[in-house]
């Protein structure tokens, strides 16, 4: 047998390649893309990693460069439990380090979901977890939502027909793709119906931290630590080159997650935890988030302008206030997908819109972040966007 698409697994055939397509663009010459959520790498703290790794890997090494346990570092989950609380006035009574948020979301899979699961998301939603869940065969069902978010009545209407689900993932701050940030009255909304439901609601934090202001809305499992499992990640906030991130959640729920990451990964890597549990130790976790909202919130200003300035007629975009991106809607007849040749050829990258809908139905929309290209570089792009969109 040559063709080896005849031994895939029925889970794994037609698999989508869109997030290996956004990674390949990275550092392409001569192409400004707006394609990946990559943070800006102007504010890294290689210079603090470097010292870090100098004076002090040496004594460290014991830890640092050995297999850590799986749940993860105790000293940096002490740490990383208290850092929590003060960003959400909660402290999780259970927790895991995880080889970032994707791994959690994958594990939470792993546990829960049977062939035919019916799994709630938003409408559109981070194409990485509709590819998780579908990888796990799960039944995925949208969600309306809007600026604001979620919206209940929809959800409400959702729970009231079909089979239960096993699961809602939402991402409640600076959506990805749209940028929309949860409103607090639409939080207690949905974590009630959640209880009322028995509904186990995944609630991934990515860009909570990145508000352009740092105003912060409660998160839903501070609101509902019984029926929310937060998964979060490192990658925004530090920097992803170590892949790592967390998942806090009911009591009854994490220790399962820790048996299915024995049978992943084993443990996520303890280098990356010891550099996470310094910043953390030192304090300086806090100024780095700091530089990076104010880094984003230049260059989403950026972008604005450079949107309003090329963009032709009949396109309009949602306004974050916070994160890596905004959703533009074109005339209801567009492709985006069949103005990628064309865009590669002008010099600009974008993602376009149907892989955010679990029924990749919707093609007159496309995604663009702003997190990693300078506002000369944004405001090129959007000039080379804006005569594509034209022509």
């Amino acid at each position: 047998m040559t063709d080896l698409d005849l031994r895939l697994a029925r889970r794994a055939a037609g698999s989508g390649d869109e997030l290996s397509a956004i990674l390949s663009l990275v550092n392409t010459p001569g192409l400004i893309t707006f394609s990946g959520g990559f943070p800006a790498p102007e504010i890294f703290p290689a210079g603090y990693v470097r010292d870090l790794a100098v004076g002090e890997l040496g004594n460290a090494a014991p830890v640092a460069l050995q297999y850590t346990p799986t749940e993860g570092l105790a000293s940096f989950r002490t740490l990383l439990a208290s850092w929590i609380k003060s960003s959400q006035g909660t402290a999780p009574d259970a927790l895991m380090v995880t080889s970032g948020g994707i791994e959690a979301l994958q594990l939470i899979c792993r546990t829960l979901l049977d062939p035919g699961d019916r799994v709630l998301v938003e409408s559109p939603t981070y194409l990485g977890a509709i590819t998780a869940f579908s990888g796990f065969e799960a039944r995925i069902d949208a969600v309306a939502a809007d600026d604001d978010g979620l919206d209940p009545a929809a959800l409400a209407a959702a729970l009231a027909t079909g089979p239960a689900p096993k699961l809602l993932y939402v991402i409640p701050d600076f959506q990805n793709p749209t940028g929309a940030w949860l409103s607090t009255q639409r939080r207690h909304e949905l974590v009630a119906l959640a209880r009322r439901h028995g509904l186990l609601v995944v609630e991934d934090v990515a860009y909570r931290e990145l508000g352009f202001t740092g105003e912060q809305r409660p998160s839903l499992w501070s609101l509902a630590p019984d029926v929310v499992v937060q998964i979060g990640t490192f990658s925004k906030i530090l920097f992803p080159g170590v892949r790592l991130g967390w998942a806090a959640g009911p009591p009854a729920l994490i220790p399962h997650l820790v048996r299915a990451k024995q049978n992943s990964d084993q443990c996520a890597g303890g280098f990356g935890q010891w550099l996470a549990e310094s910043f953390l130790r030192d304090g300086r976790l806090d100024g780095q988030v700091a530089l990076a909202r104010r880094t984003y919130a230049r260059r989403w200003a950026a972008m604005e302008a450079g949107l309003t300035a090329h963009l032709p007629p009949g396109f309009s975009w949602t306004t974050p206030r916070g994160g890596f991106f905004t959703w533009v809607s074109g005339p209801p007849t567009l492709d985006t997908a069949a103005l990628l040749p064309r865009a590669r050829e002008l010099g600009v990258a974008f993602v376009p819109g149907a892989p955010f809908h679990a029924r990749r139905d919707t093609h007159h929309k496309l995604r663009l972040a702003f997190s990693a290209t300078t506002p000369d570089e944004i405001a090129e792009g959007t000039r080379r966007l804006g005569a594509l969109l034209s022509s």
